[in-house]
């Protein structure tokens, strides 16, 4: 923007055809400079057919090199049991653990589907992150059952694995902050205990990018 081409003295005339729906940028209010706009589309108006994307661009300088971008969602609503994990450039997956003192040290033992955890018990929570990139601000938050309390409640920067992030506990989640997430493999523990007896949904772990919202992905719900 401050030493390349004059982006911003250029307009653009963006076409788009979903399967016959056709959306132009010129029939859509755009924000000034960035040329930016958004359609929503009712759930009771999506077809199969709009799979099917066709983009044409036409801008008003022959010679620009002005770059287009955009994205293309589905956003609904689903129970949280039966939500299952989602395949995309972010990978996670969540597992808890029972922690218990004994002779030899803290022994980890999984909590299996059908497993079950009394009141009184620690819990760890381990939550694997995988990342084929490198991103930026990025948000990932953990859900966690009514009956669990955190044992931790400070809001703080750490440090693991040379990766920096912020971490903080919200009533029913623990959010992590990253500024700078590199590509590779992180894992991420932290401690619960079970307070109350009965069957809760423990939710998922959701991340997404902030400033890139089409980069994101979550975890397979289990109770």
């Amino acid at each position: 923007m401050l030493r390349g081409t004059n982006w911003i003295s250029s307009t653009t005339d963006v076409s788009i055809d979903l399967g016959g729906t056709a959306i132009n940028s010129m029939e859509n209010k755009t924000e000034a400079g960035t040329g930016y706009f958004k359609t929503i589309i009712e759930g009771s108006k999506i077809r199969p057919a709009m799979g099917n994307i066709a983009l044409t661009v036409k801008q008003s300088d022959a010679g620009s090199t002005l770059p287009t971008w955009g994205s293309v969602y589905w956003q609904y609503f689903e129970d949280l049991d039966k939500i299952t994990t989602a395949a995309t450039p972010l990978q996670l997956s969540k597992k808890l653990f029972i922690e218990k003192n004994t002779a030899t040290g803290p022994v980890l033992t999984p909590v299996n589907e059908g497993g079950q955890i009394k009141v009184g018990d620690k819990v760890k929570v381990r939550i694997e992150l995988r990342v084929d990139r490198d991103m930026e601000y990025v948000h990932m938050k953990d859900m966690r059952a009514s009956s669990f309390e955190p044992a931790n409640v400070l809001s703080q920067y750490k440090w693991q694995g040379g990766l920096g992030y912020y971490e903080t506990t919200k009533d029913a989640s623990t959010n992590f902050f990253f500024s700078y997430l590199r590509k590779g493999t992180y894992v991420f523990e932290y401690a619960l205990f079970a307070q109350l007896p009965g069957n809760y949904s423990n939710g998922i772990t959701s991340i997404q990018c902030m400033y890139a919202p089409e980069f994101s992905s979550h975890s397979e719900e289990s109770e």
